[in-house]
């Protein structure tokens, strides 16, 4: 159930807002509509008044909701209407008259409109005109010419809609912590439908904008994509000509004046205003950080493996940057997947936005390498359909996001645990398309059953506690064929077997053969050490060929968090 109050002010401010719920609505979507509850349960009600003008009735019904008001004269409050709508979700049971009315008593009585008992408080009706919802209306001015007290009514409201989804049964909503994105306005919905677009111009603008700053390296080339992704742009100057905010629009979204509708980064979501911007985009360091050669994709998907560590093991704000890094990287991923892999990345992304923000400041000084080789990715179009790095990547992001759950789940973060838990679920389809077809063309290609019990008999002793299960998994042919290659390559395959269980703990992994492969085909696509790296690295371990010893600042291996799957 999601309420929403709604200032209004002005001296038609009743009555327009009367006209408005015992009208057509603005798609002719209001059916029916009626009071289900007044202040005093004996309100003139247009929509049951069969032998008068329906607009007499209205007139009457804010004449009276207004009277308060209008005895106060100049000393009225700047705003003097406030309403709610309150909707039920699409799944919800219809709930009759006589209990949207007892629900909108407890929402006038919790935000302090109208406290039960109070015969003085402020004038007030609840008005349906579909089945799914009410609106709740109230003029600001009590019947003894005092101000209700309301201090922070929206959120006793939003508590107290959760107790009665309890209590009626309904669709539980998670409880948030202000951080969320502003939703389009129902208005925004049907003129969204009214122009053919797929959503809200609020919505198409948040992604393209997450997206612009996922991409961007500084302020010019962020204002740059979003010029280049059709958004319209326009800056508020200072007096020095500095930029101090950023407004947005989409063409063709235009008010009734034909003037194009702009919206503020904050409109968008929190961490969308031009300071939090730049703050994303501002250098956390001295020196610019350059990434060394190599494949970017193996570089974003090392970073994003490191990232539980940092969430198990860092402190909170440095865990939240990371969240923030994360989700800039799936905004990303879209534009660089194939085309049938598209849009279930863009419903991961649009998903997990939300479990990038918390009331924790985040710390992104750690985050610089994910989001330089993410964008390495996006500007090189020869990088772009690589299904083996997507696969990598995609399978590390699944653990990450698990732990992400994890995280948000051990600080009551409700909506992000559960925003994180969505991605997850679209991130795994995803991961299922891609990974299938790059582990079977591995697996064609697997070496001779005897080069097989070589590297058996080197998982046995490498790690002894995984071995059988990664023997017995459907992906052991494809481990088979990288470790195959990398001894190709000059790699020792107990070697590079070595480095990959010991760069993180198997214990989270689903299938522990598939993490092995794809660290295994990074670690074989690097340049292989000579024979004097290698005896030198023979000298510094046990004669066992076993994986080399933890560095002693390394944290103990995490519980796996519920939720990963792979």
């Amino acid at each position: 159930m999601i309420p929403k109050i709604i200032l209004g002010k002005g001296p038609h401010a009743t009555r327009r807002t009367i006209a408005y719920l015992f009208g057509n609505g603005r798609a002719n979507e209001h059916i029916d509509p009626h009071l289900v509850a007044s202040w005093n349960d004996f309100a003139p009600d247009p929509g049951r008044s069969p032998h008068r003008d329906p607009k007499d009735v209205e007139a009457q019904l804010a004449a009276q909701l207004d009277q308060p008001v209008k005895m106060l004269g100049d000393k009225a409050p700047k705003y003097t209407m406030w309403h709610c709508p309150v909707r039920a979700a699409p799944e919800d049971p219809i709930l009759t008259d006589a209990q949207w009315g007892d629900i909108a008593r407890r929402i006038v009585a919790t935000a302090g409109i109208a406290p039960e008992g109070d015969e003085e408080a402020c004038r007030w009706v609840a008005v349906r005109h579909a089945d799914d919802h009410i609106h709740v209306a109230a003029t600001l001015v009590r019947q003894d010419g005092r101000r209700p007290q309301r201090d922070y009514d929206q959120r006793a409201v939003q508590r107290e809609v959760r107790q009665i989804e309890i209590d009626y049964g309904l669709r539980r909503l998670k409880p948030g912590d202000g951080t969320a994105a502003k939703r389009p306005t129902s208005k925004e919905h049907f003129k969204a439908k009214r122009l053919g677009q797929e959503a809200a111009s609020r919505d198409v603008l948040r992604r393209r904008v997450r997206r612009a700053v996922a991409a961007a390296g500084d302020e010019a080339e962020f204002f740059a994509l979003l010029e280049a992704t059709g958004v319209t742009v326009r800056l508020k100057r200072g007096p020095s000509g500095d930029a101090l905010g950023c407004n947005v629009a989409l063409p063709g979204d235009t008010n009734d004046k034909g003037e194009p509708v702009f919206y503020s980064g904050s409109a968008l979501a929190p961490d969308l205003s031009l300071p939090q911007i730049r703050r994303r985009l501002a250098t956390t360091s001295p020196e610019p950080v350059t990434l060394r050669p190599g494949n970017p994709w193996h570089q974003a998907t090392n970073a994003t493996e490191r990232i539980p560590h940092h969430l198990t093991h860092g402190d909170d704000p440095t865990a939240q940057g990371q969240l923030v890094a994360l989700g800039a990287a799936l905004d990303l991923l879209p534009v660089t997947a194939p085309a049938a892999l598209k849009a279930e990345l863009e419903q991961a992304a649009a998903v997990f936005e939300r479990a990038t923000r918390s009331r924790i400041a985040a710390d992104l000084d750690s985050t610089r390498v994910l989001r330089r080789s993410v964008q390495a990715i996006w500007k090189d179009p020869t990088r772009h359909g690589d299904i083996a790095g997507l696969a990598m990547l995609l399978d590390v992001a699944l653990t990450a996001v698990a732990y992400a759950m994890h995280w948000h789940r051990s600080r009551q973060h409700a909506q992000q645990e559960a925003a994180a838990e969505q991605a997850l679920v679209h991130l795994q389809v995803a991961y299922a398309q891609v990974a299938e077809p790059v582990l079977v063309g591995l697996a064609s290609r697997a070496p001779s059953p005897q080069t097989k019990r070589r590297f058996a008999h080197h998982l046995h002793e490498a790690v002894p506690e995984h071995a059988e299960r990664i023997l017995a998994d459907s992906a052991w042919d494809a481990l088979a064929t990288v470790l195959a290659e990398a001894e190709a390559a000059g790699h020792n395959a107990a070697t590079v077997l070595d480095q990959a269980i010991s760069q993180r703990t198997l214990d989270d992994a689903h299938s522990p053969a598939r993490a092995l492969t794809w660290r295994i085909r990074r670690l074989g696509e690097r340049h292989a050490p000579g024979p004097q790296a290698e005896a030198a690295r023979a000298r510094s371990v046990t004669p066992r060929q076993a994986a080399p010893v933890q560095p002693a600042a390394a944290p103990p291996a995490p519980q796996p968090p519920p939720g990963r799957r792979r």
